[in-house]
């Protein structure tokens, strides 16, 4: 029974992974309009809202963290013990699901903070650099809204792939006119 009901779930997989695949590949499009615009320079401090709004998207999900954990504490859902060796009695999954997108806000974001910073310093912002900074801080915030409301892989996985093919070109636009 174990094998039908997985030779089963193997098309659905498929369709699903395509459509990920289709939608990445209409991003990978939206990428290519976007870079084709001619790059019209604007003021370095322009690319402070995007820094900001992803550390406004990164205090939202600290805040979501500490009460989602401290809230299932509260209300006898997990034991003090857990936090204290992260094997005893863990938590239901959905309670760690704001601690698992802070952990990734820590993560790829970094290289974001870095491009930023040396376009700000460097004074080297132009409407197409800027156009894929928003976009980036966008694909985190489709990414742990659908982590911690839904968490379904295949969308989570579909906005990490999209946010992170535009740090790559948002780094290599501006490798290339360093």
């Amino acid at each position: 029974m174990q094998a039908s009901s997985t030779a089963a779930a193997k098309p659905m997989l498929i369709r699903t992974y395509s459509a990920v695949s289709a939608a990445l590949l209409l991003f990978g499009a939206l990428l290519y309009a976007i870079t084709s615009e001619a790059p019209v320079r604007l003021s370095s401090r322009a690319v402070i809202a995007p820094l900001q709004a992803l550390v406004g998207l990164t205090a939202i999900v600290w805040l979501l963290m500490v009460l989602f954990r401290n809230g299932a504490v509260l209300r006898g859902l997990v034991s003090m013990r857990y936090y204290r060796d992260y094997v005893s009695g863990p938590p239901a999954e959905w309670v760690e699901r704001p601690a698992r997108v802070f952990d990734n806000l820590m993560q790829v974001p970094m290289l974001f903070y870095v491009v930023c910073v040396l376009m700000l310093v460097g004074d080297r912002v132009d409407n197409v650099q800027l156009t894929l900074a928003w976009l980036f801080v966008a694909t985190r915030a489709a990414h742990a809204i659908i982590y911690i409301a839904v968490n379904h892989v295949p969308s989570r996985f579909a906005s990490y792939a999209g946010g992170c093919i535009t740090l790559g070109v948002l780094w290599a636009r501006f490798a290339a006119h360093a």
